[in-house]
């Protein structure tokens, strides 16, 4: 125990090295003149001068072509407009709306609280002025160059339709184009004066020096889009009562604009009391309780606040209740026996016989040889599964209570869910899914992403394992689920999953295509890891075995840190890839985002046809998402000197 702690001791102190390395970050070199910069970075050659202009122009007809299709007369935006409820939650029925509101709500305060604990008291960690004034120059000029790229605005009859003469759309004149978009020449304005006054307000070693934190633009920049619901006439369009309501001269409606105010509120608030908390240094002591609620995040807001099950009380009391205290008594019984010291190898043989009866159960539900509640054989399954790891836990008494706590919460958790999971829901649909669009893309990336990263990490230490059993039946599976299209994995999931599903079970559509995507994202996953796992030095084995760390600490506490460190940017682009493909639930029938613009909306009497502008918007919010994500891994990148040390 006490090399053990020594080892702590000084993994902590390397922690702490490594934080005053990110603190001492290098000083950022002076920047540029503008004309220098352009004339070193672009026309440095004239071979460079000609691929500058080359590319530029191609970009500018890029640039043209997409703002005349997006601010053309012959888009219809009022099928996104309209149908925006229809794309983020689909058939969520209105009157239980309030539910989706307390979802965003529950993760708007656990994401304040994360960014509060974990916000640093440097001024180091942020956006410099200089780059901040440059940046909104940048977007000012960039908008101003996009008003006048912009075709000018074709004229319509006083029933809106486009005029039209022997050569084509009556346009108006570029003079007059440019005086009907002053309110874009006044964004940029502001814009491009903001950052002029950034830049000429601070001298150039303040405009390095000075910092704003990321955390600060972003509830700037979300609190003009709050406050722009209340003032700025954007419309209001709906669907409601099998009706279209478009009324374009008017603010959001407030079921809208309310909603989004307190939840901008409720961010704000949790930020300031995640900082007070750090200040008062409740931080690492509150870290492990807010973790565990983000894990319990998915669960808790879509089988309790979303579904809002009906519980039969006869049921719980009589059957469920007894089962979890059942299974929490015997599987404890069975840890404690296996912690013991004195046990042996005896206990591997016990462990491996629960095993089995846990795999007979399966194999006796697929035959139908004795009937058993589902929630049974998943007990079961739990018990043999922390038998086999028990005499990595093997120690003190005060250790193995823990560890006897621990597995008493994991089965009271788990016979909750599965009680919720098994009755019915009291909101009810049109179509046999709860939820769709949006929402349903979320809720899949979610759950595969926190199935198949635990997987994927087993994974790649069973095939990178010294045990053959292991490292065969590992690489077997990450190389056959490689092998095959995750379109094909989907489908057989959703078509052919439930002819080898006991009697009596069942599972839904969004159930099934999460399995499969969970088992195509962990193999994709597992190679990420491996190649961290890979990248650890032969002589950080060699340092834990000579501390006295067991293969689970020296894994848990040593490789895996440094490999998922490594692994990074990878894992991050399977992340990204992952929630992508969630675009390809719209092949296996799910009403998810892509299926909504593609197929719902353009089925519409009122907007028969118009598929483009939903699409495009489709591509908008997968953009916004993933650039989110890439630049956060960016960040962490930064923070934890991935490449750099």
């Amino acid at each position: 125990m006490a090399d053990t702690r020594a080892a702590a001791e000084t993994a902590e102190r390397g922690g702490a090295e490594d934080a005053q390395a990110v603190e001492a970050l290098p000083p950022e070199q002076p920047g540029l003149p503008p004309s220098e910069w352009i004339r070193k970075n672009l026309f440095s050659s004239p071979f460079n001068s000609v691929l500058t202009v080359a590319f530029g122009l191609l970009a500018l007809l890029i640039v043209r072509g997409l703002l005349n299709f997006t601010f053309s007369e012959e888009r219809n935006w009022d099928a996104v407009r309209t149908n925006l409820r229809l794309i983020f939650t689909h058939a969520y029925p209105e009157e239980q709306y309030s539910r989706i509101w307390v979802c965003v709500g529950t993760i708007a305060v656990l994401a304040g609280l994360s960014v509060g604990l974990a916000a640093a008291e440097t001024a180091r960690r942020g956006v410099s002025v200089r780059k901040l004034s440059s940046s909104l120059v940048a977007m000012g000029a960039t908008v101003a160059l996009g008003v006048v790229l912009r075709e000018p605005s074709a004229l319509t009859d006083i029933e809106g339709r486009v005029r039209r003469d022997d050569s084509g759309i009556m346009r108006e004149s570029f003079a007059e184009a440019m005086t009907d978009r002053w309110a874009w020449w006044l964004a940029a304005a502001v814009l491009a004066s903001a950052g002029a006054a950034l830049w000429f307000g601070f001298g150039d070693e303040r405009r390095r020096e000075t910092y704003v934190r990321p955390v600060e633009l972003f509830m700037v920049g979300s609190a003009v889009l709050v406050l722009s619901g209340w003032i700025y006439p954007w419309g209001h369009y709906a669907f409601a009562d099998g009706e279209f309501i478009a009324e374009p001269g008017r603010t959001v409606a407030m079921s809208t604009k309310l909603p989004w105010t307190v939840i901008w509120l409720l961010l704000a608030a949790a930020i300031a009391a995640g900082r007070s908390m750090r200040r008062a240094g409740a931080g690492p002591n509150f870290t492990l309780a807010l973790n565990l609620c983000w894990l319990a995040c998915p669960f808790v807001l879509y089988w309790v606040v979303l579904r809002d099950p009906d519980l039969d009380w006869g049921r719980v009391l009589s059957v469920d209740i007894p089962l979890g205290v059942l299974f929490a008594a015997l599987g404890g019984a069975v840890l404690w026996l296996l912690t013991d010291q004195r046990i042996g190898e005896l206990g591997r043989i016990i462990a491996t016989l629960l095993m089995g009866v846990a795999v007979l159960n399966w194999v006796a539900g697929f035959f139908g040889w004795y009937p058993m509640l589902q929630k049974v054989r998943l007990s079961f399954l739990l018990v043999a599964l922390a038998a086999l790891v028990a005499h990595n836990f093997a120690g003190e008494r005060s250790k193995r209570l823990r560890l006897l706590a621990v597995w008493v919460a994991l089965m009271a958790v788990f016979h909750y869910m599965a009680t919720l999971m098994n009755s019915p829901s009291t909101v009810e649909t049109p179509t046999e899914a709860l939820i769709g669009g949006f929402s349903v893309t979320l809720i899949v990336a979610s759950f595969t992403l926190l199935f198949s990263f635990p997987l994927g990490v087993m994974l790649a230490l069973a095939r990178t394992s010294r045990l053959p059993i292991f490292r065969v039946m590992s690489t077997s599976f990450i190389e056959v689920v490689r092998g095959v299209p995750l379109i094909t994995i989907l489908l057989f999931f959703a078509v052919m999953l439930q002819l080898f599903l006991p009697d009596g079970m069942s599972i839904s559509l969004i159930a099934a295509a999460t399995l499969g995507y969970t088992l195509f994202s962990a193999a994709y996953l597992a190679e990420n890891v491996r190649g961290g796992l890979q990248s650890i030095r032969r002589g950080q084995y060699e340092a834990s075995d000579a501390v006295g760390l067991t293969a689970m600490q020296r894994t848990l506490f040593i490789v895996l840190p440094q490999a998922l460190r490594v692994s990074i940017p990878p894992l991050v682009g399977q992340v990204i890839a992952t929630f992508k493909e969630t675009s390809l639930l719209a092949v296996i029938g799910a009403f998810d985002l892509l299926r909504m613009a593609n197929n719902v909306i353009p089925s519409q009497t009122q907007f028969l046809g118009v598929k483009r502008e939903g699409l495009l918007f489709v591509c908008l919010v997968y953009w916004v998402f993933a650039y989110a994500m890439s630049k956060h891994s960016q960040r962490l990148e930064k923070r934890l000197g991935v490449g750099e040390r």
